[in-house]
Parts: structure tokens; sequence; C-alpha cells
């Protein structure tokens, strides 16, 4: 499919016209990886609709090249889009993991990621037998995110998490 081809139906993501919309969207998935990244930048739009249909485009494709567009979307406004995007990175699965850590230790004050990354988190682990192996290093993770003060607890409990993850993964 051609570029124009995508933009065209990434422009359809905003008719006013819902059936429209779901057409342009699952065309979009028809495409394939191919459209992920004109999706990734429709996340950033000012149009509340076009984001929400990119995010639930991007849950269906499950490419991990979304992952980081798909991380910074956990901080829309809107919640439906969060949630959107945090279901996209369940999808993806394990692959989430590292990088949302990563933004979880540098992203203390973004209250919707931490909401978002413990639903992601523990999601990941009750859908993926694969994840379990990875409870003893999350958990901590997911403690500091159910405290009092996870502002303040979670980005060192991610940083300890990463490391871990990234010897785990090395050794």
């Amino acid at each position: 499919m051609s570029n124009d081809e995508i933009k065209a139906l990434i422009a359809q993501l905003s008719d006013k016209n819902g059936d429209m919309r779901e057409k342009a969207r699952l065309a979009l998935v028809g495409i394939g990886k191919e459209a992920t990244p004109s999706l990734v930048e429709t996340l950033t739009s000012k149009d509340q609709q076009s984001r929400w249909e990119a995010a639930k485009a991007l849950g269906a494709l499950a490419d991990p090249s979304s992952i980081p567009a798909l991380i910074k979307a956990l901080e829309d406004n809107v919640f439906d889009i969060r949630w959107l995007a945090a279901q996209a990175l369940i999808t993806i699965g394990t692959d989430s993991i590292a990088p949302l850590l990563e933004a979880l230790s540098n992203s203390s004050d973004e209250l919707f990621l931490r909401e978002e990354a413990h639903h992601v988190i523990k999601y990941i682990f009750r859908d993926n037998p694969k994840a379990k192996e990875l409870y003893d290093i999350l958990k901590p993770v997911v403690n500091a995110l159910e405290g009092p003060v996870s502002r303040i607890e979670t980005p060192g409990a991610a940083r300890t998490a990463l490391e871990k993850l990234r010897k785990m993964k090395s050794g």
C-alpha cells in the first residue's frame, strides 16, 4: 500500500461517521506493520477520536516498535486512550516491560503513567506464563505502585528492576 493511501486512511480516523472511522482503522490493521509509523504519529494528534482509533489499531497490530509511543500515550488526558494504550502493551507482552520500567524510573510525577503501568504489569503477569519468571523482579515495582508514596518509591524500584532484568537477559 502506498504512503498516500495510508495517509488517506489515517485522515479518516477523525471522520464524524463512526462506521467510516472503524472501516479505516480495520483497513490500517489489515495493512499490518507498514501502517505502524503513521498510527504512532497519530497518537500525538490533537484530535481525540484519531488518537483513540490509532491506539485501538496499534493494539490489534501488537507491533513492538510502537512500544515507546504507547508508553507515552499512557499519559494521555483521556482515560479511554490510556486504557487502549495499556491494553496494546499487554497484548505486546513481555517486550513492553523494560521500556515501561525505563519510563517509570524517569517519570515519577506522572500519575497516569503510574496507574496504567500498574495495570500493564499486573495483566502481563496474569495473561502470560512466561512473565511469571519475572515476578520476583517486578513485585517490588508493583508494591511501590500500590503504596501510599508511589510517586517517591516507584522510580527507584523501577531502576532496580530494570538492572536485574538486564542482568537476567545478559546472564
